[in-house]
């Protein structure tokens, strides 16, 4: 038995939700392995972490911005 055979075997020995599971993780390999579309997974992964972490200050910066405003210290 070759491993591509003993792989199918494990998968058909899992429960339902777990081959699911191996799907997506098969998914991710495929793309992966697609420089084009790996590439644009990794643009979309960074620019979620930035979203993610620029908000995360967001009041707090514009609070400051506007008593900064407001004290005329700067000009808009």
């Amino acid at each position: 038995m070759n491993v591509r055979e003993e792989t199918i075997a494990k998968i058909n020995q899992l429960p339902e939700e777990l081959v699911g599971e191996v799907n997506d993780f098969v998914s991710f390999l495929l793309m992966k392995h697609d420089s084009n579309r790996w590439q644009l997974w990794e643009l979309f992964a960074e620019g979620k972490k930035l979203a993610e972490s620029d908000f995360s200050d967001y009041l707090s910066n514009l609070e400051e911005y506007e008593e900064r405003l407001a004290s005329g210290e700067i000009q808009w």
